[in-house]
């Protein structure tokens, strides 16, 4: 059974402060997803940075769409969102974070921004009991606590095309499709917290932004 480590904790801080690099071109090798991709990553000159919305914006709220349309506006979406994620930097990134309602989430928590993953109309199956473990998130910046999470899962999505696909995840990755998936619920990481710690972040958040 895997456990988050004092490690696996330091890696989210560490590759959320990362450097951004060049865009990736290695691939990732399950179905449907390395012609796709290539299309996306060799078209770097095409994507824009979105704005990622902040905690406590009432739009982090709403809860997503299932996508129904598979085309190049999603393509598009899904490009310009991983490229929001690393310029920011991040490890993960869901739709409803850049104001659009839609069940889509990007993932890539390689050393090298080498390894993205995108899920359309992603559901779970969670495995195992809940570990702790420090997270961070975009929407609410600077803010690391801890939240317990399956340590593993396995995701059931479609790829830009509509393909279905399966794929089981651990670690790190595992923990941040959990994460991301939430937001498309509506859902924050402080929602795990104490109301008394939820409400600090709330206030500080605001006072940042006034």
């Amino acid at each position: 059974q895997w456990r988050r480590t004092n490690n696996d904790t330091s890696r989210w801080r560490s590759l959320t402060r990362r450097k951004v690099i060049k865009t990736p071109s290695k691939l990732p090798d399950y179905p449907h997803k390395a012609a796709i991709l290539r299309r996306l990553f060799f078209i770097g000159r095409c994507m824009s940075l979105l704005e990622i919305l902040h905690h406590p914006d009432a739009r982090l709220r709403l809860k997503a769409k299932p996508v129904t349309t598979f085309d190049a506006a999603l393509a598009k979406l899904a490009e310009d969102m991983l490229e929001t994620m690393y310029a920011a930097p991040g490890i993960g990134l869901a739709a409803t974070q850049v104001n659009v309602q839609q069940r889509l989430i990007v993932v890539d928590v390689s050393e090298h921004q080498d390894q993205p993953h995108i899920f359309v109309n992603p559901a779970l199956t969670l495995q195992g009991s809940l570990v702790p473990g420090e997270e961070g998130c975009l929407s609410v910046p600077g803010v690391y606590d801890a939240v317990a999470r399956a340590p593993q899962v396995t995701v059931e999505a479609q790829d830009l095309t509509g393909k279905a696909f399966t794929l089981e995840a651990g670690g790190l990755l595992g923990v941040c499709i959990q994460h991301e998936c939430d937001h498309l619920e509506g859902k924050l990481f402080v929602d795990y917290l104490s109301s008394l710690k939820r409400n600090r972040i709330t206030k500080q958040l605001k006072k940042q932004k006034a």
